[in-house]
């Protein structure tokens, strides 16, 4: 899998392949999300490619304190390989390079396998609660 930054012309396959693994929820739009992205450290938007189809993705940030880590996605069918873990690896390094001394990431309380996965990657559960607030609402996407 070759991994490089998401390009605009990405979206929609992007997009089909966040719907794909359960990632659009409809409080959150993803083309919104996507451009709200590409204003804010695009170069942590990454894509993995394989036979010419992106087959991941991830959304990291950095805000000084610590890095977030969303919309990490991996094409059911390519799954178990370490495509996922691979992209991971990338963004941390890129994360590290700009001395980003801790990532941070959310996963539904719900999706065991998903913590599994991550707690295997070196990553565990800090016993905090996540709190949100929408301060701008969103359109529910249709895709």
């Amino acid at each position: 899998m070759q991994i490089r930054p998401y390009q605009t012309s990405d979206e929609k396959e992007v997009i089909k392949l966040w719907y794909k693994c359960n990632l659009v929820v409809p409080w959150n739009n993803p083309k919104s999300d996507i451009e709200r992205k590409l204003k804010v450290n695009p170069e942590f938007f990454l894509v993995g490619i394989l036979d010419g189809k992106i087959i991941s993705t991830v959304m990291a940030g950095y805000e000084g304190h610590r890095g977030w880590m969303n919309y990490l996605a991996v094409d059911p069918q390519h799954r178990n390989l370490g495509y996922a873990q691979k992209i991971i690896e990338v963004i941390e390094e890129k994360l590290k390079a700009i001395e980003c001394p801790k990532i941070n990431l959310q996963v539904r309380s719900e999706n065991l396998e998903v913590i599994r996965f991550y707690k295997n990657l070196g990553y565990y559960d800090e016993n905090v609660i996540s709190l949100g607030k929408r301060l701008i609402p969103d359109e529910e996407y249709i895709l």
